[in-house]
C-alpha cells in the first residue's frame, strides 16, 4: 500500500501562485508514475500533470506553460508549482501514484481561484 498525503491548497487571487505537496509513503518502491489530477464538482477527475521516476514530464494542455510538476526521489515527494491561476482552475486536486499495476490516490487538497 502507498499512503499519499497533499498539502498546499487554499484561495488565491487570479494570477496569484500556489505550490502543491505531496508526501508518499508506505510502500514506495516501484513507484513509477507520480502525478496530480484535479476535478471540479459534477465533472469526471482529469489528469493535470505527471512525472516519470526518471523525470519525463507530461501536462494537460490547459495548463501546459502555467504549471510545473517535479519530484524528489529522495524525499518521496512530488510537487505542483501553479502560476498564473485562473478561476477556471478552481477544483479539488488529487496526487496520485502508480505503482507496478496499482494506482493510488490521495485524499484531495481544495484551490479556489477567485477574486
Amino acid at each position: 500500500q502507498v499512503q499519499l498525503v497533499e498539502s498546499g491548497g487554499g484561495l488565491v487571487q487570479p494570477g496569484g501562485s500556489l505550490r502543491l505537496s505531496c508526501v508518499a509513503s508506505g510502500s514506495i518502491d516501484g513507484i513509477y508514475v507520480m502525478g496530480w489530477h484535479r476535478q471540479v464538482s459534477g465533472k469526471q477527475r482529469e489528469l493535470v500533470a505527471s512525472i516519470t521516476s526518471g523525470g519525463s514530464t507530461n501536462y494537460a494542455d490547459s495548463v501546459k506553460g502555467r504549471f510545473t510538476i517535479s519530484r524528489d526521489n529522495a524525499k518521496n515527494t512530488v510537487y505542483l508549482q501553479m502560476n498564473s491561476l485562473k478561476p477556471e482552475d478552481t477544483a479539488v486536486y488529487y496526487c496520485t501514484a502508480t505503482r507496478y499495476t496499482a494506482s493510488y490516490w490521495g485524499q484531495g487538497t481544495q484551490v479556489i481561484v477567485s477574486s
